[in-house]
């Protein structure tokens, strides 16, 4: 009776975490119906029994959750009220199945007039990208592609399409307005390049600039600050540079971004600041989740002024490694 009572709870062990298994790992969500294009990111470990996550909520940084478990196949996740207003209501709690190897889940949260708001939304993995791509190669470029020529702004569109542009082109210059402005995409999209930029921030603003809509590679008035995962030329929440290579507001400053696979190489202002660094997922505000798709390149003119007289893509035609 000993022997089969212990291999029955060996057994029991053994599954126990299996059960977990296919929620493990990233998902890239996207929303459905209403919030079609909506997308958001998590990552779910299990670190010696327990359940962690770690979730981007469409905008801003990828963040620790307070609240996630799995039981009876079911994954729910949520944060708590914050410390300050232990009165307030805790965040929506997101729940989800994975079914045919996809997350499939919902979440209801409160209007301010006090009706439920439900999200339709599905999670898929994220791309295996081949072994080796390399930013820092001997590329073989093609023939760059002007986004901004210093008198027009006609290979831009914007990001929201209900509201103005707020972009001004004057002296060889576009700049966005110092509140409003739109986030402008370009019309033609790009899989392996470089990209050429100078731009200035005004005092106390950033702005961003998505690759393929994607991955922001952060723009920021941050001279002389400390490096955080949200300083100037910082994957956007994910890895900060290398260094400190800002410029004072106001100044020109000058980057090249290379872009090969899932890995990027950017140089400010003469210093290298990201190395070969893989992106580690889309950042805050990405366009789409389809990551192994070319993309526009997105300028972020909504969260202050910002202005650029050069920006030009090259498009990489093979990859050098």
């Amino acid at each position: 009776m000993l022997k089969t009572l212990i291999a029955v709870s060996l057994l029991a062990l053994s599954i126990a975490p299996q059960s977990n298994a296919p929620f493990l790992g990233e998902w890239n969500m996207t929303g459905t119906g209403n919030d079609t294009g909506v997308v958001y990111w998590l990552a779910v470990k299990d670190e010696g029994g327990t359940i962690k996550g770690r979730f981007l909520n469409r905008a801003s940084s990828p963040y620790d959750l307070a609240n996630i478990k799995i039981e009876n196949g079911e994954l729910s996740f949520w944060n708590a009220p914050p410390a300050d207003n232990p009165q307030a209501a805790p965040n929506p709690v997101w729940r989800a199945k994975v079914v045919d190897g996809k997350l499939v889940g919902t979440t209801t949260s409160k209007r301010s007039d006090g009706t439920s708001r439900v999200i339709n939304w599905v999670g898929v993995r994220p791309p295996t990208w081949p072994a080796g791509p390399n930013a820092n190669g001997k590329h073989t470029y093609g023939k760059p592609v002007v986004l901004f020529d210093g008198k027009t702004m006609d290979g831009w569109g914007v990001q929201n399409k209900n509201a103005p542009m707020n972009w001004s082109v004057a002296d060889g210059v576009m700049t966005s307005a110092e509140k409003g402005g739109n986030n402008l995409v370009s019309l033609e999209k790009f899989q392996d390049f470089k990209l050429e930029a100078e731009y200035s921030v005004a005092p106390h603003s950033n702005g961003g600039i998505y690759v393929r809509g994607r991955y922001e590679m952060q723009v920021l008035d941050d001279a002389g600050q400390p490096i955080t995962p949200q300083s100037q030329m910082a994957i956007y929440g994910r890895t900060p540079p290398m260094v400190n290579a800002s410029k004072p507001a106001d100044e020109w400053q000058k980057v090249e971004i290379i872009v090969v696979g899932n890995r990027v190489t950017a140089i400010l202002n003469g210093q290298k600041v990201q190395d070969n660094a893989p992106f580690g997922g889309f950042t805050g505000g990405a366009l789409d989740a389809n990551e192994t798709e070319p993309g526009p390149i997105m300028l972020q003119g909504d969260h202050g002024k910002v202005s650029f007289r050069k920006v030009i893509v090259t498009p990489i035609t093979k990859a050098g490694k």
